[in-house]
């Protein structure tokens, strides 16, 4: 079946999106699902990777968002505030807060007052914390590394340019998308 916009949707792929694609072809023939095609396997995959590569995490007493924190403290290898997390995990600050205090409570991040503002906070890692990321970070690597084997190195490369540009589109213009 040919797609409004030409293409022939789903005709040699056979995943879960293909079969969604098909049914939705069946009763609403007059819709380009095209975009569904590519939103809807970058959603399916994510969600399938997040699932199998939360298991290091799982096994640390980690949640994802919790991990993300402790990364960002140790990739910027500097302190940072409650609002610089927020804006490098993409979280809300009221998130951040809960994080940080399960952290703090488990002594993998510590957290000091600006001498010049008290609401300021100023997060780092502890010696703890720096050695579970040290430690997860490995094994992280190795899963993504097995989960891509089956890609030829050069497609490697093409798909990271692709979702590069796409994020990078969705980046500067998301923003404008919402409002």
């Amino acid at each position: 079946m040919t797609a409004p916009n030409g293409r022939q949707a789903g005709a040699t792929r056979d995943d879960t999106v293909a079969a969604v694609v098909r049914q939705w072809q069946a009763v609403r023939p007059e819709l380009d699902t095209g975009p569904m095609e590519i939103i809807g396997r970058i959603n399916r995959c994510a969600a399938l990777l997040q699932q199998a590569e939360d298991a290091p995490l799982r096994r640390a007493g980690l949640s994802r968002p919790e991990f993300d924190l402790l990364g960002a403290l140790r990739r910027t290898a500097h302190e940072l505030t409650p609002g610089d997390l927020a804006r490098e995990t993409f979280s809300s600050g009221a998130a951040v807060t809960k994080r940080l205090k399960v952290l703090t409570e488990r002594g993998l991040v510590e957290r000091r007052g600006d001498t010049r503002d008290r609401r300021v906070a100023h997060v780092r890692l502890t010696e703890a914390g720096r050695d579970l990321v040290d430690g997860i970070l490995p094994e992280q690597l190795a899963y993504e590394t097995a989960v891509l084997s089956g890609m030829d190195p050069t497609r490697q490369d093409e798909l990271a340019g692709l979702l590069g540009g796409l994020l990078g589109q969705l980046e500067g213009r998301l923003g404008a998308l919402r409002g």
